[in-house]
């Protein structure tokens, strides 16, 4: 008789023959160790070990405790990973910031994938650090309950200060929601040179632009991940997205403007409202202005109360009728 050889796989991948016998293991407290001859795959797994008082008999471990280890493994076997990429990307850089004169232009990407957030804080401080213009949009991305934004930390003050003092500019994009953040505040009075500050309700993600010819964008949601790009037609493109959203922008420094209300709705319970009637949920709205989900819902109130509306839908009409989202209201 011709015995056929156990397939491989892998744990996930369990073989039906192997996940029977350690069902009825752990029904049964226990196997043979001739019952697993047929799946070795089990003591290889590690999903049943020789019992210390009967070694014929194979015993199972918890599911549960194999299930850990093997997720444990998964997680190292990822963060392996992870170092190794970060490892290439540390390798790389710096070669790819040699002269490309003896390369054919193709060898020459304009957008690179930078990984890693040391990486990439070190590529766009070298950027800062040899050019004389910072074009730059800052959303609230902090947490929306605390409603703060991280730290200006002072290695990236003392980079743009370095930029001002070679007689360079600074302009900058935030959210209203960061108009009077204490760190924010702070920054800018210690800031000394050509720089600006605008805000809107809402801006684009983060953008960085240095002398109009190097443009970082991020490349994932937690922004361990970032391009750099280099080609022209795509950062004239993010310039030119900077240069009209600056001019619908609030002065926020050096000269801070308060907008009017108008018909006892704010400007603040306007970009609400323009949102509201596009049928977006609070959560989106809070999003979408960088807010926590109860301050938006403040807002909603009181919009609804100056209004008169008794109703999600009837607001929506009101709003609407009362012509508050009309240019020039």
């Amino acid at each position: 008789m011709i015995t056929v050889p156990h397939p491989e796989h892998g744990v996930e991948n369990l073989c039906a023959a192997g996940t029977e016998l350690y069902a009825r293991a752990l029904r049964e407290g226990y196997v043979l160790g001739v019952d697993a001859e047929e799946v070795p795959c089990l003591l290889d797994f590690g999903l049943l070990h020789p019992a210390v008082t009967h070694p014929e008999r194979l015993e199972p471990v918890a599911p549960a405790v194999a299930l850990h280890r093997m997720l444990r493994i998964a997680e190292e076997r990822i963060a392996d990973e992870r170092r190794r990429e970060a490892r290439l990307a540390e390798t790389f850089e710096p070669l790819m910031r040699i002269d490309g004169g003896r390369t054919g232009a193709d060898d020459s990407p304009s957008i690179s994938v930078l990984s890693g957030l040391d990486l990439i804080s070190r590529v766009i401080g070298q950027a800062v650090a040899a050019g004389s213009e910072l074009l730059a949009v800052q959303p609230n991305t902090s947490d929306r309950h605390a409603q703060q934004p991280p730290p200006v930390h002072a290695e990236a003050f003392d980079r743009d200060q370095a930029l001002l003092d070679r007689g360079g500019r600074i302009r900058t994009l935030y959210q209203h929601t960061l108009r009077h953040a204490p760190s924010i505040v702070a920054r800018y009075e210690r800031l000394n040179g050509d720089v600006e500050a605008r805000s809107l309700d809402e801006v684009t993600e983060r953008l960085i632009i240095v002398d109009r010819t190097v443009a970082f964008i991020p490349a994932n949601k937690d922004r361990t991940l970032a391009l750099e790009i280099r080609h022209p037609a795509l950062v004239a493109f993010f310039v030119t997205a900077f240069d009209r959203l600056w001019r619908l922008a609030t002065p926020m420094y050096p000269e801070a403007v308060q907008q009017p209300t108008r018909n006892g709705i704010t400007p603040r319970q306007r970009a609400i409202a323009a949102l509201l009637v596009e049928g977006h949920t609070d959560a989106v709205i809070a999003d979408r202005l960088g807010m926590n989900i109860r301050t938006a819902r403040v807002h909603i109130a009181k919009l609804a109360a100056t209004l008169g509306s008794e109703s999600r839908a009837q607001l929506g009409y009101l709003i609407g009728r009362s012509g508050i989202l009309d240019r020039g209201a």
